[in-house]
């Protein structure tokens, strides 16, 4: 699971259940003039609570958040995990309100209070309403709104990458590159690896150095993060991906195969890149 895959509503969605999960400990209702000393039944003692309003809220955070940070979500019934959580969430937040207007589950408690009207809501169910409400808000306003859409996790500034392949300055193994006039280098504008000539015969001329064909556009490579996951597929021209690139984790671009790029994942994978489209360059 990619934690820098999750979105700031998949952070609401999981404080939501946070507080679900400590209102489930309190009063499931209230009744004036209980004797202090007196505990009333939290929200466990109630089963259709425990089941339609607690545990409901809980798996349907659960699905959302997880479906958000597996790269390939699994379907049931041709629904990914996110839908099915979606609906636990508003579930939930339905089942919660039913209750507020019930805490008792229709049992006769008039007597404890000396008059006919029931139980009102306890802390715990007042809780547990408005934490299912903001769950189900967030799972479903995510996908439209984009202050939700952003990553949970910013990504880190990449530091400037040493180009792929290249060696440190001087040759790999060296102390230092000799300077030029020192034996075995070659002096300015003569060829690399030609000898040195000790003077041009009297009276000739000196040749002139044939100037280099200019050389092609050279790749540098770059950092780069995808707006939303995209695929990753083998060199080889595989159709099968093998890996998928999350939103708000960076990769490096190794090389340009016409709109497509060769990048690199964090574990030493290489893929092609197909899908180029609005990335974001480090």
């Amino acid at each position: 699971m990619n934690i820098r895959s999750l979105t700031r509503g998949d952070g609401v969605v999981i404080g939501a259940a946070v507080l679900l999960f400590i209102a489930s400990f309190l009063d499931i209702y209230s009744i004036d003039g209980v004797p202090d000393g007196y505990d009333l039944p939290s929200l466990w003692a109630s089963g259709p609570v425990v089941l339609g309003v607690v545990l409901a809220g809980i798996i349907g955070a659960a699905l959302v958040v997880v479906s958000h940070g597996l790269p390939q979500v699994p379907k049931v019934a041709g629904l990914d995990l996110g839908q099915f959580g979606v609906a636990f969430t508003v579930f939930a937040a339905w089942s919660a309100l039913g209750n507020i207007f019930d805490p008792a589950g229709g049992a006769n408690n008039g007597g404890s209070g000396g008059g006919s009207a029931g139980p009102d809501a306890g802390i715990g169910l007042i809780l547990a309403l408005i934490a299912t409400l903001v769950m189900a808000a967030a799972a479903i306003a995510t996908p439209l709104v984009p202050a939700l859409k952003a990553a949970l996790v910013p990504a880190p500034r990449p530091q400037q990458p040493q180009p792929y392949g290249a060696q440190p300055p001087g040759g790999y193994g060296y102390p230092g590159a000799p300077q030029p006039g020192q034996p075995g280098q070659p002096q300015p504008g003569q060829p690399y690896g030609a000898q040195p000539q000790p003077g041009q015969p009297f009276g000739g001329q000196p040749q002139q150095a044939q100037p280099p064909a200019p050389a092609a556009a050279e790749f540098s490579p770059f950092w780069f993060a995808v707006p939303v996951p995209r695929p990753l597929f083998a060199e080889d021209g595989s159709p099968t991906p093998i890996a998928e690139l999350a939103p708000g984790t960076w990769y490096l671009a190794v090389e340009q195969r016409g709109p497509a790029l060769v990048a690199q994942t964090q574990d030493g994978r290489r893929g092609v890149l197909q899908d180029t489209s609005g990335i974001q360059r480090g």
